[in-house]
């Protein structure tokens, strides 16, 4: 069955008033049903056409403004606008946080309707830009042209990108020159990089036709001073692979891991892949009062290690350890936040779905002199069962930190049929976490919260909260 295409209608004049889900912010139509717009600051007045009509709202996009908010801020990154990443740049920080916390608060109490108590105010990030330690980019040999570009007479020169995926176009890639996420040398060392491929006709992958050398670069950096390459290839040409790493390792001599992946398959995962070490380690370090972790190429780690550290002591403190705790520590990952925790406490079991994280804990637990932790290897809503509560003991302490979907109903129920003392609830998304706290509070109330953000510049935000039996 067709549907007849909405007509595209222009509305005047109209004030953007909020800022909402996903970084849109929010106008309202002469007929009361919201617009959300992705080009706007609360504020703005503005004229908008909309390109979708649903029952209760309109996408829309502001196409002339007639004022500019007082919460404008100057973009600092060139590719603002074009880039996906980083959509709020134009407003002001003290207004990102603003509406990161209006949005988490908003969630807890119209979805959850969780009562809430006096609002901790938002944590913010002391570096504003600059503070990713991980970065990915994508080459490629037909880069994004702008409209211009596409207008013009011009020779348009160099058709190969490195940068990042155009917004909702898996085969367009714009070509970075700054990136304002990752601090030096990630600049210097994909421009050079870049360059260096073009000088020497080394070919950028085509996405569509599956066809190239190089595919993709990853970037990571730590506070230790260390720095990993990563060059994944699409085929193997041991001349060019090694006339491009060995440029890479002679003019970085400061990266200390430098690794390539030859992945033929059709997505550039290397979940899958052998990673395999070229130069230096295959590892690099990230430190954490007076923790060390390692972490390689396939590693899950908070990509701002600052506030993850702030994240984690916020954590330790809702729990209110006392070193008489056994704690589980459900979504445990690579066991950062099970180690942070330990030594506040008598014993912390780890749980995580993702076997190669295990691995990685156990390691680092290790390397840590750190025996109070155990790890254990299963997806959450099999694994933490009443055998397993039985073989380790009933838990003082919960402590849940689960990918953006939150808990399995199963896993909240068990929780529930454990009733720990104190469960300490850590959430990338604060939507699920509040559908997932609102099954929790008869049992539960909540009795402390605290938003962190973690990725300035975009509309994501982390929140903790306590829950104590009533």
């Amino acid at each position: 069955m067709s549907r007849r295409k909405a007509k595209k209608q222009v509305f005047e004049n109209l004030e953007v008033i909020d800022a909402g889900a996903k970084g849109k912010t929010i106008a309202k139509a002469p007929d009361g049903k919201v617009i959300f717009l992705p080009n706007a600051v609360p504020g703005d007045i503005v004229d908008v056409q909309t390109f979708k009509k649903r029952k209760s709202y309109y996408e829309g996009k502001a196409t002339n403004f007639h004022k500019l908010s007082n919460k404008r801020t100057q973009p600092a990154c060139e590719h603002f606008g074009t880039c996906g990443g980083c959509k709020w740049q134009d407003m002001a920080y003290e207004h990102q946080l603003y509406y990161k916390q209006k949005e988490v608060t908003n969630n807890l109490t119209r979805i959850g309707h969780i009562e809430l108590p006096e609002v901790t105010p938002i944590l913010g990030s002391e570096k504003q830009y600059f503070y990713r330690n991980k970065m990915e980019f994508s080459f490629s040999d037909s880069r994004w042209l702008t409209l211009e570009e596409i207008q013009s007479d011009k020779d348009l020169g160099d058709r190969n990108a490195l940068g990042f995926h155009i917004p909702g176009m898996w085969d367009k890639i714009l070509d970075l020159n700054t990136c304002h996420l990752q601090a030096d040398p990630s600049n210097a060392i994909r421009n050079a990089v870049k360059q260096f491929a073009v000088e020497n006709e080394l070919e950028f992958f085509n996405t569509r036709n599956q066809t190239g050398l190089l595919r993709t670069m990853m970037i990571r950096t730590s506070s230790t001073g260390n720095i990993m390459v990563l060059i994944q290839f699409f085929k193997e040409d041991k001349a060019k692979r090694e006339l491009i790493l060995d440029f890479i390792s002679e003019t970085f001599p400061q990266i200390t891991s430098l690794q390539y992946v030859i992945n033929e398959k059709a997505n550039d995962t290397i979940y899958d892949q052998e990673v395999i070490c070229y130069n230096g380690e295959d590892y690099i370090f990230e430190e954490m009062e007076g923790l060390k972790f390692k972490i390689n190429a396939k590693s899950f780690y908070q990509t701002n290690s600052d506030q993850a550290f702030e994240l984690y002591k916020i954590t330790r403190d809702f729990a209110g350890l006392t070193g008489t705790e056994l704690v589980y520590d459900l979504y445990t990952g690579t066991g950062t936040i099970a180690q942070f925790i330990a030594k506040q406490a008598l014993k912390v079991i780890g749980v995580e779905s993702v076997s190669d994280a295990i691995n990685a804990a156990k390691e680092n637990a290790q390397l840590n002199n750190i025996n109070n932790v155990e790890f254990f290897v299963g997806d959450m809503k099999h694994v933490f069962n009443n055998e397993f509560i039985n073989s380790h003991g009933v838990p003082d302490i919960i402590i849940t930190d689960p990918p953006r979907d939150g808990m399995h109903k199963d896993v909240v129920q068990q929780i529930l049929n454990i009733a720990p003392k104190k469960v300490v609830y850590v959430s990338c998304n604060s939507a699920t976490q509040a559908r997932d706290l609102a099954l929790m509070d008869a049992q539960y109330k909540v009795t402390k919260t605290q938003a962190v953000d973690m990725f300035p510049q975009t509309f994501h935000v982390e929140n903790v909260v306590l829950l104590e039996k009533r």
